[in-house]
């Protein structure tokens, strides 16, 4: 029997691809260096999972709202009133099972067949698929890096048409790490409102930014009008270590935050209630946590970055935010190692993999297919154990 022509036309993860085959080096005993997936290496803080204890051992475990907990909700609105000066009432919040869910969600409910959404590239892989699930169309902005990787309106308005329905703002941005300036978003709020279409904004990284000079700003907060545009996207994966929690949230307008619950009712139900308790800890409770993992990740960052600097062929912008180099690899085309010839990222990546045992993700699938991504979410040994090894493959090249 024939399958949906939908599900068929979906692209596989590729970063979960390279991590399932560093994996499988791993299980044969290989010692493997993983660059891939983005997730931080910290354990989830002991004062939250201590709250998710206590939710069992009170008997938390049965459905809630399909929108999430009453509690869950006001807290969110405390943080966004708190960290970005947005003000949120319950019923404009929806919990979801992690942002990932959250932005499915946010497709599905504001797109029709046909509908555009512009993807400034590159972009984090799942976006482009997910609209396509939900029966958009995207429509990808090929950035510069002399643009910091930032959209600009002339670029906006060439990717704009009648069927345009809204536009992705990432920042810190995955892959590049990119922060938004407060200029940027002013570009982008101001085209936003004269097309009269939403801004999905994802604010997953938020909190893991690490120069003085450069501080998250949240578009909605820009004003009334953008404000009534703009989806928020937010999340505790990232910020307090809680990816296997799988809790996200959705900040919208009030009509959208209903058409997203009534989609969610039928879909998932509701989020893990005991993981939604645990989500309650982590915004009301002590913040040191985040602040201690964002000053590690500073430091794998600045390590990172410098190594890269002394390393030729490859370049790279310094990230700002979240936890990823974005690495220029084009200089390293037509040379050699042994019989094995570079022709791509795609290429460099496999040969990196099979020759030195580091595992990294090649971006054709994040809109540039120069690049590769490296996670530094990982231990500095490894850090420094896996560019070590990447430098002696480069310098190995013919």
């Amino acid at each position: 029997m024939e399958l949906s022509k939908r599900a068929l036309a979906i692209k596989p993860s590729s970063t979960l691809a390279i991590s399932a085959k560093a994996a499988q080096l791993k299980q044969e005993g290989v010692d493997v260096v993983t660059f891939g997936v983005g997730e931080p290496d910290f354990d989830t803080p002991k004062h939250i999972c201590d709250a998710a204890v206590k939710a069992i051992a009170e008997g938390h475990t049965r459905y809630t709202p399909a929108s999430g907990t009453m509690e869950l909700r006001e807290a969110v609105c405390r943080k966004l009133k708190k960290d970005n000066g947005l003000h949120y009432t319950p019923a404009q919040i929806i919990i979801s099972n992690g942002a990932k869910h959250s932005l499915m969600n946010v497709f599905m409910a504001i797109l029709n067949d046909g509908d555009e959404v512009i993807i400034p590239a590159p972009y984090w892989l799942s976006y482009s698929e997910m609209v396509k699930i939900a029966g958009g169309v995207p429509v990808i902005v090929y950035t510069k890096k002399e643009n910091n990787f930032m959209m600009t309106k002339q670029e906006m308005e060439k990717a704009y048409s009648s069927k345009t329905k809204a536009l992705i703002l990432t920042s810190p941005s995955n892959p590049t790490g990119m922060v938004s300036s407060m200029e940027d978003l002013k570009t982008v709020a101001s085209f936003a409102i004269e097309k009269d279409i939403f801004v999905v904004s994802d604010e997953i990284y938020e909190k893991l930014i690490y120069d003085e000079d450069k501080k998250h700003i949240s578009i909605a907060s820009l004003g009334k009008e953008i404000y009534d545009r703009t989806i928020v996207i937010n999340g505790v994966s990232k910020s307090y270590a809680m990816t296997g929690w799988r809790i996200g949230f959705t900040a919208a307008p009030e009509a959208v935050a209903k058409c997203i619950s009534a989609l969610q009712s039928h879909m998932s139900s509701n989020p893990n209630s005991i993981a939604q308790k645990a989500a309650v800890a982590a915004l009301d409770g002590p913040q040191q946590c985040v602040e201690d993992m964002c000053r590690e990740f500073k430091k794998r960052r600045d390590y990172i970055f410098e190594r890269e600097e002394q390393i030729p062929l490859i370049e790279a912008l310094k990230p700002e935010g979240a936890f990823y180099l974005f690495v220029d690899v084009s200089k390293t085309y037509g040379r050699k190692i042994g019989e094995k010839q570079i022709q791509s990222a795609a290429d460099f990546a496999a040969i990196l993999l099979e020759e030195k045992y580091v595992a990294v993700v090649p971006c054709a699938d994040f809109g540039m297919p120069d690049y590769i991504r490296l996670s530094y979410a990982t231990s500095m040994e490894l850090i420094q154990k896996g560019m070590d090894r990447i430098e002696e493959l480069i310098k190995a090249l013919q």
